[in-house]
């Protein structure tokens, strides 16, 4: 199984820090591309040789959980209790002084495309994409990103996962803004997801009820290039309120996926990889063939359109070396494709089910949790 840090050389560590610490701790971590255990490490090690340091304000922490490399937890308490202070103190010492030593870097220019667009699709059912692309989403927010999630999948798996209802027929939802068939704003439809250190930074736009009915009549529609340009047009009075828009597209190659992919095309002015697709896979050979059928999709529409569309990576979801051979030659293959790349290999754990079945968001439900990190390192590679 793998796991994103290496069990014999590192042990688990878990502090009571104030909430604005670990906050500020994530969004630098997320800015300048480094792993959190990796900076909370370098902060730890700082503060060790540092002398006098202030106090830090720990009132009201809540539990925060890392990893160091072995014997240094024992060294840092050792610490702690030679300068007669607690190991919450000492730990929150750390981390203040490795962001006062890391500051943050200047803000990137304003983009001319506004949000960045990531879809998550794989035409296979059951791989993951509803999972994969909401932790990532929550990963992106609790960096400080304005973050929108977006749950594209008529069976609203997305929206019930989450504990929230999905639109009536009768009420007005993005598939009805798509056909031109609802009134009032979109931006009426967002819900604010709660919990977490990504707090009023993720919103989510949930499915209808009627959303099995788009792809027939996207078909029908007399509307020229109405088919690949619905969900954009519907879509774009939000973009310049969110850095990010991730949608959770449905496992079809139908209209519905196809204005999805020509959603988050790279546009004039945009940057290469800034926005596009991210496939969440399995490792086994039913993800390889479905991944197939989807490239020729996107070949299609790339030839038709003119357009280029960035295939971000693959995330290898629910893996198991102890599987087998099947498992482990499959993910072999995924990673010799080269390009696009592997952005992450996320272990088979329990932490999402348990998520699902009490319908929190995953970075809430267990946040310090091995899954939990590879969706912070997907959202780190696809925001670099």
């Amino acid at each position: 199984m793998t796991a994103p840090y290496n069990p014999s050389d590192r042990e688990k560590v878990v502090a009571k820090l104030p909430a604005e610490l670990r906050k500020e701790l994530k969004v630098r971590a997320a800015e300048l591309g480094r792993d959190i255990q990796d900076a909370v490490t370098e902060g730890v090690e700082a503060w060790r040789k540092a002398k006098d340091r202030q106090v830090v304000d720990t009132a009201g922490g809540t539990s925060f959980a890392t990893y160091l490399p072995a014997g240094l937890y024992d060294k840092l308490k050792q610490d702690c209790k030679a300068r007669s202070i607690s190991y919450n103190q000492g730990i929150a010492q750390s981390i203040r002084l490795w962001l006062d030593s890391n500051p943050s870097p200047r803000p990137r220019p304003a983009r001319v495309t506004g949000a960045r667009r990531i879809i998550f699709g794989n035409q296979k059912g059951g791989v993951g994409k509803t999972s994969v692309s909401a932790g990532v989403a929550q990963a992106l927010a609790e960096s400080g990103h304005r973050t929108l999630l977006i749950d594209f999948d008529p069976q609203g798996h997305l929206t019930k996962q989450l504990g929230y209802p999905m639109f009536d027929i009768d009420e007005a939802s993005l598939a009805k803004h798509m056909l031109k068939e609802a009134k009032g704003e979109l931006s009426e439809l967002l819900v604010p997801i709660k919990g977490g250190d990504f707090e009023e930074h993720l919103w989510l736009l949930p499915a209808c009820k009627d959303a099995f009915l788009l792809d027939a009549k996207l078909a029908t529609t007399k509307a020229v290039r109405i088919k690949e340009t619905a969900l954009e047009k519907a879509l774009e009075p939000l973009e310049q309120e969110f850095d990010y828009i991730i949608v959770d597209c449905p496992p079809s190659l139908g209209y519905s996926m196809d204005t999805a992919l020509y959603y988050c095309r790279t546009r004039e002015g945009e940057a290469p990889n800034t926005s596009g697709i991210v496939v969440p896979v399995l490792a086994e050979d039913s993800s390889a063939d479905a991944y197939d059928m989807l490239y020729d999709q996107i070949q299609d529409l790339v030839e038709d359109m003119g357009v280029d569309i960035a295939l971000l990576g693959f995330v290898v979801n629910m893996y198991d070396s102890r599987k087998g051979f099947v498992a482990t030659s499959s993910l072999d293959e995924w990673h010799n494709i080269g390009e696009p790349p592997v952005l992450a290999v996320v272990p088979e754990l329990k932490d999402q089910r348990e998520a699902v079945r009490v319908k929190k968001p995953l970075l809430v439900h267990a946040p310090y949790g091995d899954q939990a990190d590879v969706m912070r390192t997907v959202a780190r590679r696809i925001s670099a």
